[in-house]
């Protein structure tokens, strides 16, 4: 049994980038800025655009798992990270991660952090990956996308300035668990009715677009 889904309603191009900020409503950006004749000497601290100084980086740095509360608050503060800790996930991701179900998700959260993350965004030689790093991760469309945006795990620059991990190395084993828990963390606090093993859910049909012209 399929459900019905107008396309009408589906997810318009998210207009939202890991450097947006809405000071004013207190969510920023701590990604600092650098350009050809600046660097920062470090790629984290105060909101770029205000100044505002609301993350303690050492104790998020040392990346405790059991400290992970204070951790998600931290991203929080962030524009993009507050948007996907607040947004619902669309309805083709939840069936998605219902059919897979806890113990699989997890498994393909580790499979896509290995894959799209976990390799250093500059080859050796200088040329550059197949991929760019900031645009490995789609906005929407799967769970696991969601929670590494919320989790600042999309890419390689996120992973470096919020999770302290440099660039020029591969991630290790260890460093990629925690991003998966933090992954499955997020997608178990949005989607409660997950479970260990994979649930029947209804397929969604897509239904052609109305014709708004009179007949």
């Amino acid at each position: 049994m399929a459900t019905d889904w107008n396309v009408e309603e589906e997810l318009k191009p998210l207009k939202l980038s890991c450097t947006s900020t809405d000071c004013n409503n207190n969510l920023h950006c701590f990604l600092q800025k650098k350009n050809h004749k600046t660097k920062p000497d470090k790629p984290f601290g105060k909101c770029r655009e205000c100044g505002a100084e609301l993350v303690n980086w050492e104790r998020v740095h040392r990346r405790n798992y059991s400290d992970v509360k204070h951790t998600f608050e931290s991203l929080k503060y962030e524009k993009i990270r507050h948007h996907y800790w607040h947004t619902e996930i669309d309805q083709y991701a939840v069936n998605h991660a219902l059919r897979k179900g806890r113990i699989e998700l997890r498994k393909a959260a580790i499979h896509r952090l290995r894959k799209y993350v976990g390799k250093m965004p500059k080859m050796l030689d200088g040329k550059k990956p197949r991929y760019g790093d900031g645009q490995q991760t789609p906005y929407y469309g799967n769970s696991i996308y969601y929670a590494q945006h919320a989790t600042a795990s999309c890419c390689r620059n996120c992973v470096e300035y919020w999770h302290n991990i440099p660039q020029d190395r591969d991630l290790t084993e260890d460093e990629i668990a925690y991003l998966a828990d933090l992954v499955m963390l997020y997608i178990e606090e949005k989607l409660p009715q997950l479970t260990d093993q994979a649930q029947k859910v209804p397929r969604i049909r897509r239904q052609p677009k109305k014709n708004s012209s009179a007949e």
